[in-house]
């Protein structure tokens, strides 16, 4: 049979396409990869660990009318002045890996739209010990 023939056919309904990428209930899936145009990490030098805060900035306030945008950049500047919300929050809210959430939102950085808020490193936290001892010591008083 030609391919003619068998595009004929299948465009008809008789014949199922072997190659369906889309579920007909949910619509077409859209890949990470093209989410992010193929890169895999955040382009800036900001480091986006997982409870990494992402706050809005006031140059954000109608990220709907930018056109550079995706509409996943914009849902993140959207959840994000609702509630400033991690990292991880944004990737379970938008049903999205977080190595792609981490790569949109160092876009968002970047164009100056979020910033991001890191905790204090474990290292720069004061001694557990110290901590006792004032404790301690305000007991005494």
């Amino acid at each position: 049979m030609s391919d003619a023939a068998e595009r004929s056919r299948r465009e008809r309904g008789r014949t199922p396409d072997p190659h369906h990428w889309f579920d007909d209930e949910a619509g077409p899936v859209v890949r990470p990869y093209a989410m992010t145009r193929g890169r895999t990490s955040a382009s800036g030098r900001h480091r986006l660990d997982l409870i990494a805060v992402v706050v809005p900035e006031p140059a954000a306030d109608d990220p709907g009318r930018d056109q550079t945008l995706s509409p996943e950049h914009v849902e993140i500047v959207e959840r994000c002045s609702e509630q400033p919300q991690s990292i991880a929050e944004l990737a379970a809210g938008l049903d999205l890996p977080v190595g792609v959430v981490r790569v949109l939102v160092g876009d968002l950085v970047e164009d100056e739209l979020v910033h991001v808020t890191r905790p204090v490193p474990p290292a720069e936290l004061p001694d557990v010990s110290i901590l006792r001892e004032v404790i301690n010591g305000l007991r005494a008083l």
